[in-house]
C-alpha cells in the first residue's frame, strides 16, 4: 500500500497591495494633529467627523469615471463614517473609502488656471 503524502502547511503569502473594488478609494490617513495652527493643544478625544489622508490606489470603476477627479496621490478630506479599517499595516492608517464619502480635494491650483 503506497504511503499517502503529508499535506504541507504553506506559509500564507504576504499582501503586496489592496485594490478598492467599485466607486471606492484607498486612503492612507494623516497623523491626527496634536496642536492647531496658533498652538492650542487638543484634547487627545476631539471628535472630528472628517479625516484627511492621501489616495494610495483608485479603483478601475473611478480611474475610468470622468465625473470624478480623483487620482491617485490626491490628499483629500474624507467622512469617516463609511471608511473600512484595512489590517493590512501594523500601524493601520489604510481605509477603503466610498467615493461619495470624499467631501474635498486638496489642489495647488484652482481649475481654469493656467
Amino acid at each position: 500500500m503506497a504511503k499517502e503524502p503529508k499535506p504541507t502547511r504553506k506559509r500564507a503569502a504576504k499582501l503586496e497591495y489592496v485594490e478598492p473594488i467599485g466607486l471606492r478609494v484607498l486612503v492612507r490617513k494623516d497623523e491626527p494633529k496634536k496642536e492647531t495652527k496658533g498652538g492650542i493643544a487638543l484634547p487627545d478625544n476631539a471628535e472630528i467627523p472628517t479625516i484627511t489622508g492621501r489616495i494610495v490606489t483608485i479603483s478601475a470603476a473611478i480611474e475610468h469615471d470622468e465625473d470624478l477627479p480623483l487620482r491617485k496621490y490626491d490628499k483629500v478630506l474624507f467622512h469617516p463614517g463609511n471608511a473600512i479599517p484595512v489590517d493590512f499595516e501594523s500601524d493601520n492608517h489604510l481605509f477603503v473609502v466610498p467615493a461619495e464619502d470624499i467631501v474635498a480635494v486638496f489642489r495647488r491650483d484652482a481649475p481654469g488656471d493656467d
